[in-house]
């Protein structure tokens, strides 16, 4: 489980493989501290780390991971939100965060607003269009974020300098794909209401 507060902003040291894919990543992680087999949060999908060195870890990328999220098409050089997976005790400062993408979804359109960027997303199709509620909980690219308001289309989350700074924002665009997993508790209670029957 994470919580997507993002901890480093590693860079892709190295892609191997057609279908399923090794990746090298570069952070700034201690990487003495993070044993084999430990989950990271990469760009909010939960790899586990199969190698490591100093200054960077190894996961191996399924064609399943690939396909249902960007970790397919990164490539040399690309900017990748990380996060450990959250101890007992740890502080939980964003929302519970499975490392599950959901699906890709594409940013519409990025605006200014009072000293933060309104980030524009597209809405999903099919039955996870309704599990995205203003004032609930996304998860973009690993990030934890608050939904502002939700349209047939589009749906907004606003993001602070801070995370700009030191997360993937600050080099996306409009257009770009970015991964989204809807909140936990959203789902659980959509399965509730509409019965197993569906």
């Amino acid at each position: 489980m994470f919580t997507g507060i993002i901890t480093d902003l590693g860079r892709v040291r190295s892609v191997e493989g057609s279908g399923a894919k090794r990746l090298q990543i570069e952070t700034a992680y201690n990487t003495a501290d993070i044993a084999i087999g430990a989950s990271v949060s990469c760009l909010g999908a939960c790899l586990t780390v199969v190698e490591k060195g100093d200054g960077w870890l190894g996961f191996d990328v399924s064609q399943e991971t690939g396909r249902c999220s960007t970790l397919g098409q990164l490539k040399i050089g690309d900017p990748v939100n990380l996060e450990c997976a959250i101890r007992v005790g740890e502080e939980l400062g964003g929302h519970m965060v499975t490392g599950h993408v959901d699906v890709v979804v594409s940013i519409q359109s990025i605006e200014e607003e009072q000293g933060s960027l309104k980030y524009n997303v597209a809405i999903p199709t099919g039955r996870l269009a309704r599990l995205i509620a203003a004032k609930g909980s996304v998860t973009l690219d690993g990030v934890s974020l608050t939904v502002n308001d939700v349209s047939a289309e589009i749906f907004s989350v606003n993001i602070v300098p801070h995370t700009v700074r030191l997360t993937t924002f600050g080099e996306r665009k409009a257009g770009d794909e970015i991964n989204l997993e809807i909140d936990i508790l959203a789902r659980y209670l959509d399965r509730m209401t509409i019965g197993i029957s569906e």
